[in-house]
């Protein structure tokens, strides 16, 4: 049975994000499609009513399944590492809320997206049925990727993993970009991936962040 969405998008909510935007530029996305897409998409959608009061403070959130969503900052930073140009085909490991693929869309990006918790994964296409955003959404282990599809402009892995996935880099395009944190289930480094040739990628560290663990066959256990 299909879930009934309530949409309602405020000239408060409007307000907070222009807000959001002026914080996060100032903290120094620079990339103005991205500021863009951040004003445009109202972020209060992905989440439980309760929190639509902080929707727009520059805070990670709870969205179940011991999931968050990203901070607005670092779905900003990711999106403007991966200098997305319409038509790229992104592959997103992680669809969580939605949130970043949506943002992803509205840059003009093709989205495919993977989520390993069932219960998310069917709450979040509902969600994203509702407000008519076209995401290709897939139901398995992000870490492998998603090969029938592949190759792939860009990939963003929204999870901390041990180290960067080959098969990951496997799916990608020469020149491709693929971000992604990397480091301990605490604490983790940013790095830009680019695949250099069939078997070589280059990786530049960035900032330190803080992720749920990327769990899968290339990943972390548990």
């Amino acid at each position: 049975m299909s879930k009934s969405f309530q949409f309602n998008d405020s000239y408060k909510h409007k307000g907070l994000r222009r807000k959001l935007v002026q914080l996060i530029k100032q903290k120094g996305i620079q990339d103005e499609g991205v500021l863009n897409a951040i004003e445009a998409i109202p972020r209060h959608y992905f989440l439980d009513s309760a929190f639509h009061e902080l929707a727009y403070e520059d805070q990670a959130m709870q969205i179940g399944s011991g999931q968050t969503i990203s901070q607005p900052f670092t779905v900003a930073y990711q999106t403007e590492v991966l200098e997305i140009e319409e038509g790229d085909r992104v592959l997103e490991i992680g669809l969580g809320s939605g949130y970043q693929a949506c943002i992803l869309v509205e840059l003009g990006a093709v989205v495919y997206s993977i989520e390993r918790i069932e219960p998310l994964f069917k709450k979040t296409q509902e969600l994203l049925k509702a407000l008519g955003y076209q995401v290709q959404l897939f139901l398995g282990d992000g870490t492998m990727g998603l090969s029938e599809h592949a190759p792939y402009d860009k990939i963003i892995v929204t999870a901390a993993a041990p180290e960067i996935p080959k098969t990951l880099v496997d799916q990608m395009v020469l020149g491709g970009i693929m971000v992604i944190p990397v480091g301990s289930k605490d604490h983790q480094t940013m790095y830009k991936v680019v695949k250099e040739t069939e078997n070589e990628f280059s990786k530049k560290a960035l900032d330190s962040f803080r992720f749920v663990p990327l769990i899968g066959q290339k990943g972390w256990k548990r």
